[in-house]
């Protein structure tokens, strides 16, 4: 299937250089002159190279068809992670460096996600787009101060750094995106 360029987001597997390639990072630009595009870090699915690309919108890529199976997240294990396939009860191990030291810390006991095989072979992890933590540390709440557009530094569970809105305090729990970290919404009560 043909993607534009732009569409790369971390995780997804491309066929490019006649080779398959998993995207690490992808930083979307929008240059004042020019048009938008994606920075992409891939890694060789193969031999484990890395490369930086440049991709338009107007490229195609070819993006990678992989068997898709939903497996639930057990416990780390070392480097390891352990993860079980909710249909067969089959559980799998993951090197932290295959998910990503960054969107590891995001995975929580029981967490569902989804494994891109290649041939039964786990290629690619795919995080839910949003998940809930709680707020570990950040600036006492002050009275009276509004959301207006200043935020502050938090640090989430996971020792996952954020930016909370004024309001939100310490203990409570906050809905953030698996992209980057950021700040979608408080969580709502009982949602656990």
């Amino acid at each position: 299937m043909k993607i534009n360029g732009n569409e790369i987001k971390p995780g997804m597997v491309i066929k490019h250089q006649e080779t398959l390639w998993t995207a690490i990072k992808a930083d979307h630009v929008k240059p004042g002159k020019g048009g938008a595009f994606a920075q992409v870090e891939l890694k060789n699915i193969l031999d484990g190279r890395k490369l930086n690309e440049r991709f338009r919108s107007a490229d195609k890529v070819e993006r990678v068809r992989l068997d898709q199976r939903d497996y639930q997240y057990l416990y780390p294990e070392g480097e390891m992670l352990v993860f079980m396939n909710t249909e067969t009860y089959e559980q799998i191990s993951l090197h932290i460096d295959f998910v990503g030291e960054e969107r590891a810390a995001y995975l929580t006991d029981g967490m569902m996600v989804v494994v891109e095989l290649y041939e039964d072979k786990p290629i690619g992890i795919d995080l839910p787009q949003h998940v809930e933590l709680e707020v570990i540390d950040t600036e006492p709440v002050v009275k009276g101060q509004t959301a207006a557009n200043s935020y502050k530094p938090a640090i989430l569970t996971g020792n996952i750094r954020s930016a909370v809105p004024p309001f939100v305090g310490v203990g409570e729990r906050v809905v953030v995106a698996t992209e980057d970290g950021s700040y979608v919404r408080r969580a709502e009560m009982g949602s656990f």
